[in-house]
Formats: structure tokens, C-alpha cells, sequence
């Protein structure tokens, strides 16, 4: 586009000059009409914002099968998204854009008996969480029932993440009632030296995490370490991400699986170690209850919560389920920015 000096100088052109201006920042900040999805045709690259929307977003625009729970995502290597969710036998979904999601079938068609002693024999397995890594699929999930925590953490790979593909490698981890935590809520994080940690947890005395052999994806030694706690109050839900030269230990609190009565939250705090100790903005041990809200029901949005967080082309991506008006449980995805002090919000 070209102009002379005198044109500019017209308050009119000066108008329509900034609009279309402003329509390029907001199109490669991938805002531009409210959509988060990642553009198939050209990566977008777009600098991460750092002042927070006056008030908590809606959540971008999906379409399709989008009814989740306990949503986890990751980029697959041929392109696209590959989605797990807590349903019977752990249900799968697909999308090439971010935006419109379809069935995929579930992990295990055929069922998971060698669950069953934890699930009082149902077929409904939780908090599934997926990572690619080696060539393969990486897939921990939960075995439990509800207010219980006689609970375990398994682990299935698969080359593909088709339904029906998926190997089961056995059991990771188990609690049962005698321990003072519950084995459920499964994130894997690799470390910046490389290696390997399994957190989890959910009520109980908190959130906890084991070391893991990268080779097998199993425990690599018998310590737990304890990361973040509510004294028994409700505290869930882990997952950590490195951003920048911290780790950041996001969890929910208050209360999930009540429809649209639900009072789950996202909180976050963060570590220059993996282990910790975590922190949240005022300095508050998250052993000692602290987080930092990032996202609260708002509006028709109720308990968004059960977040998973990965990087895509345009940006780190929050990942979640939230409740509607009439109860049902529906997948949410903002993209984050960091604050000028390096906290995270959604926008």
C-alpha cells in the first residue's frame, strides 16, 4: 500500500489507515475474530501479549464433538491434534485445526481389566494425559472411584493413537486407603537436564510427585516429594510446564462434577526446580495453600478447571473443561500470555 505525504496528513485516511493496521496485528496475534485455532495454510507467529484482559474471556470457538471431561491434548507429528478424555475405556478425539473436534473411538475398545479392582468394576477410567515423545505416544491415567483414594496411575504407548493401538505397559503407581494421598491426575514433565516426573494427585495431603525412567516410563526410585497441598481441602488436578526459567505448577481448586453448580478453578504458582518448592504471586508456598487464580467461573462459563497446558505455533495454549447453563461438560481453550512479571493469564 502506498500514499502521499498529503493524504496521510487527513484525519480520514490517518482513521482508516490505523483500522487496517490494527486488523494486521490482531491477524497475526491469531486473534482477529475470536478463533484460537492454529492456521493450517501458514504458521502464524505472533509475540506473547503481556497485560491481561480487563475481565476472564469466553472460551475460543470449537465446534463439533466437544462434549469433555479431564481434556488433554497434543500436537500429533503429521500435523493435527490428538485429544484424550475420561470416558469409558478413555475416549479419544481428533482435530486438524483446533477448532472443530470429532470422535475418535477409545484407548481401549476391548475394555481394561486389569483396572477394574480400582474402578469397583466399571469401565470409566479418569485424568488422562497425553505426551509425544521417542517416536511414541505417552498415555497415564487414572483408576478410582469417586471420593475414594484406593486409586491407580497406568501407563499405555501407542506409535499411532488410534483407538485400539495402545499397548498397556502396566501400573505406575497406587494408593490405597491407609496412605495419605490418592493416585489419580497424572502429568508427565521432562525436566531442561531431561528428565523424567510423574505429578499427581487430588484431596488428601495434596499434590505429589515421583521420579520416572525415561526408558520405560515407570518409577525410577520409592521417594514421593510433596509440591503443593490445601491441609485435605480440595487441590487437583497437576500439570507442569516450563516457561522461561520456571517451572509452572498449575492446579485446580474447590470443586468439580457438579454441573453447572461446580466451583472449580484454575490456579497456578511457580519454581526454579521441578521438585520445588512452588510459589504463587505473593510468595505463598503452594504447600501451604498458595496459587494464583488465572481462570474462575464467569458468566455461562461454571468450574472451568482440569487444565492442561501445551505450546502450539501461535502460542502456549490452556486446555479445559467447563460447565454450561444446563450442566453439561464442555471443552474450553484460551491461548496465554505472561505478565511483564512472568505470570500467566488467559486471553
Amino acid at each position: 500500500m502506498t500514499t502521499s505525504l498529503a493524504s496521510v496528513q487527513n484525519p480520514s485516511t490517518l482513521r482508516r489507515l490505523a483500522s487496517v493496521c490494527l486488523s494486521v496485528v490482531l491477524v497475526a496475534a491469531g486473534i482477529a475474530g475470536g478463533s484460537p485455532s492454529a492456521s493450517t495454510a501458514a504458521p502464524r507467529v505472533a509475540a506473547t501479549p503481556t497485560t491481561p484482559p480487563a475481565s476472564y474471556p469466553g472460551p475460543g470457538r470449537v465446534t463439533g464433538d466437544v462434549g469433555v471431561h479431564d481434556p488433554t491434548v497434543v500436537i500429533r507429528p503429521g500435523g493435527g491434534y490428538l485429544l484424550a478424555h475420561t470416558g469409558d475405556n478413555i475416549a479419544l478425539k481428533t482435530s486438524t485445526d483446533r477448532v472443530a473436534f470429532r470422535n475418535a473411538g477409545t484407548v481401549f475398545p476391548g475394555g481394561a481389566p486389569w483396572t477394574t479392582t480400582y474402578t469397583g468394576g466399571s469401565r470409566n477410567l479418569w485424568a488422562p494425559d497425553l505426551t509425544y515423545r521417542d517416536g511414541r505416544y505417552w498415555l497415564y491415567y487414572s483408576a478410582s472411584t469417586f471420593g475414594s483414594n484406593r486409586s491407580a496411575i497406568f501407563l499405555a504407548t501407542s506409535t499411532t493413537g488410534a483407538s485400539g493401538s495402545w499397548t498397556n505397559q502396566g501400573l505406575v503407581i497406587e494408593s490405597r486407603t491407609s496412605d495419605n494421598f490418592n493416585a489419580i491426575d497424572p502429568n508427565l514433565v521432562v525436566d531442561a537436564t531431561g528428565r523424567w516426573w510423574l505429578s499427581f494427585g487430588s484431596f488428601w495431603s495434596g499434590i505429589k510427585m515421583v521420579a520416572l525412567n525415561p526408558a520405560t516410563g515407570k518409577r525410577s526410585d520409592t521417594t514421593v516429594h510433596s509440591i503443593a497441598g490445601r491441609n485435605g481441602g480440595a487441590i487437583e488436578a497437576p500439570v507442569i510446564v516450563r516457561h522461561g526459567n520456571y517451572y509452572y505448577l498449575w492446579v485446580s481448586f474447590d470443586r468439580c462434577c457438579q454441573g453447572a453448580a461446580s466451583t472449580y478453578r484454575v490456579m497456578v504458582g511457580r519454581s526454579t526446580s521441578v521438585t520445588g518448592p512452588y510459589v504463587d504471586r505473593n510468595g505463598v508456598a503452594m504447600t501451604a495453600g498458595g496459587g494464583t487464580q488465572v481462570l474462575a467461573g464467569h458468566g455461562s462459563i461454571h468450574g472451568p478447571g482440569h487444565q492442561a497446558v501445551f505450546t502450539d505455533t501461535d502460542a502456549e495454549v490452556l486446555v479445559y473443561h467447563y460447565y454450561a447453563d444446563n450442566g453439561t461438560s464442555l471443552l474450553g481453550i484460551n491461548l496465554l500470555g505472561y505478565d511483564t512479571a512472568g505470570w500467566p493469564f488467559v486471553y
